[in-house]
């Protein structure tokens, strides 16, 4: 950062800072990871500089031949490592991507069924918050009492009650798989849409680990900076039938300008995913998972559905007299970095969050295995039980340092 240094001196110090910051804390945050340097390297390029609007080929600005073959290489890498028959890698972020959808094959008011906000879904399926709910009509289906994981005869029910136009499937907080190809039968049997929202999961799909959705949607929306370990933005895999509407969705419908120097770093991270490195942190990121949702039962902690099969592990906090704020807060201490999270208990109390998110991404990309997912669980055990003894803190902040500094950051991504 020479020029950083001469020109803002300050800036440069906060950007250190926050380097620091992640190589000296542990990062359970589901919806993070840490991308290898050529992702940041492309981030940073002089593709910052060009304005572009509309597709290859049919550019609204001039000096776009270079940005023409990296969209180009984008798109042709993305449809291969996902078996697409179209994609879009213009939108800005994941909700981008699920608006563009809706708004290809919707018209206001029409009806939608996704998963409820509490039991796993995510804002941008129609939450109140969202503005996707003042321009849908959502219902909301959940999880089965007893088995917290998706009731897909309710999903039916509802489906031929409702007859909406879409269904969602997908999750920001859902531990287990999805059976894409039970809500496709759903939905082919209620003449919906069928929307795959893959954000959290993309990794897991591009390295084959888990299902893919693609063969069963007719859209598929996913973010980059997940599982993915990419940069930042959103993507659109769809049938091949509904391409124009979802370009024409995208620009010049959801947004204008596109970030090139964000489709290079699509480009780049679609490359990296056939590669035996990806591949090997995305089946230790399962592992991972599996591993720490195991310790954490043993040690008296109820995991929402009673395990994972992806990267995610839902902590259940009622039985240990903690909130899911003062827990999050109590952890960021030691330095581990995750987030309070509501769970199918606290839908039918409005502003309780009771729930702590767990991640497995971002340490697996440090190199982190089954040793150091019990170590984690055992500070993060001690910490909720000893939240207001500051010694027992201060010593496990020392220790949750020194695993940080056995697997820095720079040197294995």
């Amino acid at each position: 950062m020479a020029y950083l240094s001469k020109e803002d001196p300050e800036l440069k110090q906060l950007i250190r800072d926050e380097a620091d910051r992640l190589n000296n804390t542990l990062n359970l945050i589901a919806a993070e990871n840490h991308s290898p340097q050529s992702i940041l390297e492309t981030m940073g390029s002089v593709l910052n500089t060009k304005t572009i609007e509309g597709y290859p080929g049919k550019r609204f600005h001039a000096g776009c031949e270079n940005v023409d073959r990296i969209e180009n290489l984008a798109i042709k890498r993305g449809k291969s490592l996902f078996n697409a028959e179209h994609i879009n890698v213009q939108p800005h972020s994941g909700t981008s991507a699920n608006l563009a959808v809706y708004f290809s094959v919707l018209n206001i008011g029409d009806h939608i069924l996704a998963m409820s906000l509490p039991h796993g879904g995510h804002l941008s399926h129609g939450h109140s918050a969202s503005i996707t709910s003042r321009c849908f009509n959502f219902t909301h289906y959940k999880l089965d009492s007893k088995t917290e994981q998706i009731d897909y005869d309710q999903i039916r029910d509802l489906a031929l009650s409702v007859k909406p136009k879409m269904i969602v499937a997908g999750a920001s907080s859902y531990p287990r798989l999805i059976n894409y190809e039970k809500i496709s039968q759903i939905a082919k049997e209620a003449s919906a849409l069928f929307l795959t929202d893959m954000a959290h999961l993309a990794g897991l799909v591009a390295a084959k680990l888990i299902q893919s959705p693609v063969p069963y949607c007719d859209f598929v929306t996913f973010t980059c900076y997940k599982t993915m370990m990419g940069g930042r933005g959103g993507v659109i895999l769809s049938k091949k039938k509904y391409g124009k509407k979802i370009d024409k969705a995208v620009f010049p419908g959801c947004q204008g300008t596109s970030a090139v120097n964000l489709l290079a770093a699509k480009a780049l991270i679609f490359k990296l995913a056939k590669e035996e490195k990806f591949i090997s942190i995305q089946k230790s990121t399962l592992k991972n998972a599996k591993v720490m949702a195991r310790a954490f039962m043993e040690k008296g902690y109820r995991i929402v559905s009673n395990g994972t099969d992806n990267h995610q592990v839902l902590i259940d906090l009622t039985s240990k007299n903690i909130t899911g704020k003062l827990a999050e807060t109590c952890l960021e201490s030691i330095g581990i970095i995750l987030n309070r999270n509501v769970i199918p208990n606290d839908a039918n109390n409005s502003g309780k969050v009771s729930g702590l998110r767990i991640g497995s991404g971002a340490v697996s990309s440090r190199g982190m295995g089954d040793s150091q997912m019990r170590q984690i669980v055992d500070f993060m055990d001690i910490a909720i039980m000893n939240h207001s003894k500051k010694e027992i803190l201060v010593k496990l902040k020392e220790k949750v340092l020194k695993l940080c500094e056995a697997f820095p950051i720079k040197k294995t991504v």
